[in-house]
């Protein structure tokens, strides 16, 4: 027990001595430049379709149709529901080059 101790413990100090940690490869990283750029444009999809279905009321003591209009009720929520489908497909996005590079 005790050389196996002794062992781990020389074997750590020698990696920490003579060597440095490696810097990943783009083909080792999970998500990659078009990634975030994919998932940036969904964010900005989802902010957009929520801008698009607020809006204020001058006065709330009296009706607005202005809430049941298609802008509030049909594109904003189409759009904002487009941009949770589209981070997904930002998130899960493999590029040409990162699929075959393990060959």
């Amino acid at each position: 027990m005790a050389q196996k101790t002794s062992y781990t413990t020389s074997r750590l100090s020698s990696q920490a001595e003579g060597q440095s940690l490696d810097k990943e490869t783009e083909s080792q990283r999970p998500l990659v430049k078009t990634n975030f750029i994919l998932m940036a444009i969904a964010g900005a999809m989802i902010i957009i379709g929520f801008l698009l279905m607020t809006g204020a009321s001058n006065d709330a003591g009296t009706f607005n149709a202005d809430i049941f209009s298609a802008r509030r009720v049909v594109v904003g929520p189409t759009i904002a529901f487009l941009g949770f489908i589209f981070m997904g497909v930002g998130i899960m996005y493999n590029p040409r080059s990162r699929r075959h590079g393990n060959d």
